[in-house]
């Protein structure tokens, strides 16, 4: 009898221990649910993106999230980046929020550094590299300023075989992705990689074929490009230069003389402009000038690697004014028609 209450007892106790251990175990699974994969990220009509700093604290990380209000419960992922050292761990860069989304997988991604890339976009008409500089840095955490500090590195240029002189032909126009805090440097070498993808053995072979030089080529695409925005007209105007520097003839190209006078907004040159004494001032000296005056755009390259054949020596806007142009091949037809252009301009009052 008195071993049959002992044994009751000891059960009663045991199962009270159990119970307890059950439960203590219980509240350590919720606490760690509640903490790891519990959603913590409030409904988003659409993902949205944090920039964390390159030198970020983790009480800035916390500053840029409390600014989006997005975290259901923020002690809960203080405790996880704790319990994960994010402190520690954390990584810069531009960080995309989604519905739902749980604190063990907010602290993994800042942990690892799972950014998402921004669009690089590039386009044509670039005619300064301050210019440059400000369309690199636009979706980028590096400013305008060290991105210009990087672009005119004389030294870091020549490593890649380029000079400030050449730099517009290693800019090639498109959408490149990258990541936020990718450095003024690692964008520079993004760029060339680009230019070596471009310019592939097919494009060197016709480049060498038309006798030009991959400067020379991404120099006169950049004229071409400031002379007509008519697609179809480009490989004309191309083959009218190829023309002209056959035969020794000086270019003569407007938008060369605009370059010298640094002032792309000049819509009539006076016979006074060609005296300016400048390597780009083709009215004065032959040949190409040193470098682009623009980032050429990739048409204009294609139009000169691939120029119309053709005996025009001159061109001239038309004067109806639509975007095409006049073509000549001799000069008295050429006057006649730069007559007509003129006419056009006085009407409109165009002196300058």
């Amino acid at each position: 009898m008195k071993r049959s209450k002992r044994v009751r007892k000891w059960g009663i106790i045991t199962g009270f221990v159990l119970l307890s251990i059950m439960l203590s175990c219980g509240s350590i699974a919720s606490r760690y649910w509640l903490t790891f994969y519990r959603p913590n990220v409030h409904h988003l009509e659409a993902p949205l993106y944090i920039n964390v700093p390159s030198n970020a604290t983790f009480n800035t990380l916390m500053d840029v999230l409390e600014a989006q209000q997005c975290l259901r419960s923020r002690n809960t992922f203080i405790r996880a980046a704790n319990k994960e050292h994010l402190p520690e761990r954390l990584k810069g860069g531009r960080y995309q929020i989604r519905s739902g989304m749980n604190n063990k997988t907010l602290v993994r991604m800042v942990a690892l550094g799972l950014q998402s890339p921004v669009n690089l976009t590039i386009s044509g008409n670039i005619r300064s590299v301050e210019k440059l500089a400000t369309v690199l840095t636009r979706n980028l955490e590096a400013d305008s300023l060290s991105m210009l500090m990087t672009l005119t590195n004389e030294e870091l240029l020549h490593q890649i075989g380029f000079d400030s002189t050449s730099l517009f032909s290693l800019v090639l126009p498109n959408t490149y992705q990258v990541y936020w805090n990718t450095s003024p440097e690692k964008i520079v070498e993004r760029l060339y990689k680009e230019y070596q993808r471009f310019w592939n053995e097919e494009r060197r072979e016709q480049a060498a074929s038309i006798g030009l030089s991959l400067l020379q080529v991404s120099t006169l695409a950049s004229i071409v490009q400031e002379e007509t925005n008519y697609k179809p007209e480009m490989p004309t105007v191309a083959g009218v230069y190829m023309n002209r520097l056959k035969i020794g003839m000086p270019l003569q190209a407007d938008p060369t003389l605009k370059f010298a006078l640094k002032d792309f907004g000049i819509r009539r040159l006076l016979n006074k402009d060609k005296n300016v004494d400048s390597p780009y001032n083709t009215y004065k000296y032959k040949g190409l000038p040193p470098g682009p005056i623009c980032v050429p755009s990739l048409a204009t390259l294609e139009a000169v690697l691939y120029y119309e054949s053709h005996h025009y020596l001159y061109f001239c806007a038309s004067p109806e004014s639509n975007g095409t142009h006049l073509f000549a091949t001799n000069l008295s037809e050429h006057n006649r028609n730069a007559r007509a252009y003129q006419q056009v301009l006085n009407q409109r009052g165009v002196m300058r």
